[in-house]
């Protein structure tokens, strides 16, 4: 069969980039070796959040004394709450299915291999070995879990996010290696349902990516909700003999022990570049992402690379909005090249943080001359009235010309509010703009707008 692109792999940025090719009149086929919809939707974005709001309902029924009601006995039904995870997995999978049949998109099951600049060789389940044709090629085969010598899977008692969704039972104690997103939201998921949780973090700060304030904040928050935090701490080693795990660990001279049940790997993303031709076909690869222009063609015409497998942030909106950029480029439109300085980034965990641009250290250190504004949800009305006063919005801007640099939130429904702030700066909005922008009234995004009048010294709320 011969097609204008055959894309490889069906995550976020696979299927995304499919589905615009077939809207600007491309005969598309998509490679998928497990289900539609990638980590994102099976084993990412999706689950994960469906086990965070079973954690945050069950933090709500536990602390419903607060809102005046009264519940006498609440139980975590783990198997319960696994099983509503994947069910909401393998529903939005169904849905991108639903997808491909209505753009007419072919989907191809099996493992995709480039052996040409217009083939793709597709491996079936039963070892069957088809090639398909194709004007175009998109790389899209995301990643997976790294791993660290000192720290092997193997996914029984030393295990990565996919087997942390699907454990046959809840562990009395964790420990979770690495405070980034993966590592923070799991820590948050497991304490809420009773699991003892010990997270660890080799650099100073959990969120270490986020702004100072933002990361000192949740810790603040995880260490209030029961979490043990360890950072400037490496994990040495794991002894698995035996019945549950001993972690061996170093923080500053001195070497201990931790015994737990289970120990939870989020030490980052590997890219999946392995045995899909790159090296016959001469792809340059440069520390395991792939080498692309702004518009994703690699060094090999008709072959391009969208999602982890690049550089930059590997995120399921980042991997949506290059496939896009891609095609557009494909069929000979002029679109935008992406703005990475302008990527939301959102962690989930309760409470939830978001942030965009530059952190104040990333501005000075750039030597901009900045103003600052903070306003804190414990004089939010909404935010009291809701019983989520923890955390703050703050914001960054150039004193020069009063461009918005960065914003940074934890709070509650935060991941909601950030959209604000990556619409203003796209359409270079300043700071006397968004204080002149009614807000509505009592709302958590009142916040913005008070942020950025306190770096003015307009602040009302405060």
């Amino acid at each position: 069969m011969s097609y204008n692109l055959i894309v490889i792999g069906s995550g976020p940025g696979g299927y995304v980039a499919a589905i615009r090719a077939s809207q600007l009149g491309m005969k598309v086929a998509i490679v998928e070796k497990e289900s539609l919809g990638g980590i994102c939707l099976n084993w990412g974005c999706i689950p994960t959040k469906a086990l965070l709001k079973s954690a945050q309902v069950f933090d709500y029924v536990n602390h419903s004394e607060n809102y005046g009601i009264k519940i006498s006995k609440s139980s975590v039904d783990f198997d319960s709450i696994i099983s509503r995870s994947r069910g909401v997995a393998d529903g939005m999978s169904k849905g991108v299915n639903f997808l491909m049949k209505k753009n007419k998109i072919d989907i191809l099951n099996g493992f995709g291999k480039i052996i040409s600049k217009n083939e793709v060789e597709v491996t079936t389940e039963e070892n069957k070995k088809e090639i398909h044709k194709s004007d175009n090629i998109i790389i899209a085969t995301g990643g997976r879990s790294r791993e660290l010598p000192n720290l092997k899977i193997d996914n029984k008692k030393v295990i990565e996010y996919r087997k942390a969704m699907t454990l046959e039972k809840q562990p009395k104690k964790m420990v979770v290696v690495g405070s980034g997103a993966i590592g923070s939201e799991f820590a948050y998921f497991y304490n809420s349902i009773g699991t003892e949780v010990i997270l660890v973090e080799y650099l100073p700060n959990i969120l270490p990516l986020e702004d100072i304030d933002v990361s000192k904040q949740l810790e603040k928050s995880f260490k209030k909700a029961g979490v043990n935090i360890m950072t400037n701490t490496e994990v040495l080693s794991v002894d698995t003999k035996g019945k549950g795990c001993k972690v061996k660990y170093k923080s500053g001279d001195k070497e201990e022990i931790i015994e737990c049940d289970i120990v939870l790997s989020a030490v980052g993303v590997q890219t999946n570049v392995d045995n899909i031709g790159l090296e016959e076909m001469g792809i340059i690869v440069e520390n395991g992402k792939i080498n692309v222009d702004d518009y994703y063609q690699t060094n090999i015409d008709g072959i391009y690379a969208i999602g982890d497998v690049v550089k930059g942030p590997a995120l399921a909106h980042v991997a949506s909005a290059e496939g896009i950029i891609c095609v557009e480029k494909i069929a000979g439109l002029s679109p935008s090249i992406l703005n990475y300085d302008n990527i939301p980034s959102c962690t989930y965990c309760s409470p939830e943080v978001a942030s965009v641009g530059f952190s104040e250290k990333q501005a000075i250190d750039l030597g901009y001359d900045i103003k600052v504004g903070k306003f804190p949800f414990s004089a939010s009305g909404k935010a009291n009235a809701s019983g989520h006063s923890d955390g703050f919005v703050k914001v960054i801007f150039d004193k020069k010309y009063g461009e918005w640099l960065g914003c940074h939130m934890i709070g509650y429904n935060v991941t909601e509010m950030i959209a604000e702030v990556v619409a203003a700066r796209k359409l270079e909005t300043t700071a006397h703009e968004i204080i002149k922008s009614v807000h509505p009234h009592p709302t958590m995004s009142e916040a913005i707008m008070e942020a950025t009048a306190a770096a003015y010294d307009e602040v009302i709320h405060l």
